[in-house]
């Protein structure tokens, strides 16, 4: 991490992301896996103003009106502590498509990098869409952004480790 960062992108390991492909989508078969895994991109800005990370879509996905479909995303996120990745859709795929999150925001809290799964991070979208309008997302294109900040606890609580 540079001076600045308080967080580091990088992918789960090949045999995790190959056990959340086969459970979220059971009928795409492994060489797919495999190349949709070899083409996985780590989130990025696109420029130096920009608040949020850019998660691109390691798959094509269409969704048709009222269509759900929960995306592997193949990548974790190591956080600093104090610190949390909220996930929120593409302004403009809200805008237009009305695509929306099934849980509104994603938290990513900075635990979750050690969870079981590696802390492979997914996400669950709908096309709420009441125009009839299908979602397409070719592979690559971006379609939710994480944004990174701090967050303050009760002076008094107790938790556990």
């Amino acid at each position: 991490m540079n001076r600045k960062g308080i967080a580091e992108f990088s992918k789960v390991s090949k045999e995790q992301f190959y056990k959340d492909m086969h459970n979220c989508m059971p009928n795409i078969p492994d060489e797919e896996i495999e190349r949709i895994y070899n083409n996985i991109e780590i989130p990025t800005r696109a420029t130096v103003g920009s608040a949020g990370y850019d998660f691109k879509t390691p798959m094509e996905i269409y969704l048709c009106p009222g269509e759900t479909i929960t995306i592997p995303t193949g990548i974790r996120c190591s956080i600093a502590d104090d610190w949390m990745l909220i996930l929120l859709p593409k302004s403009g795929l809200g805008y237009k498509y009305k695509m929306q999150l099934d849980n509104t925001i994603g938290l990513i809290d900075s635990d979750y990098y050690k969870s079981e799964n590696e802390g492979h991070i997914f996400v669950k979208i709908t096309n709420d869409s009441r125009e009839n309008k299908p979602i397409f997302l070719g592979m690559g294109d971006k379609f939710i952004q994480g944004v990174f900040t701090i967050y303050g606890t009760a002076i008094e609580e107790e938790v556990k480790e």
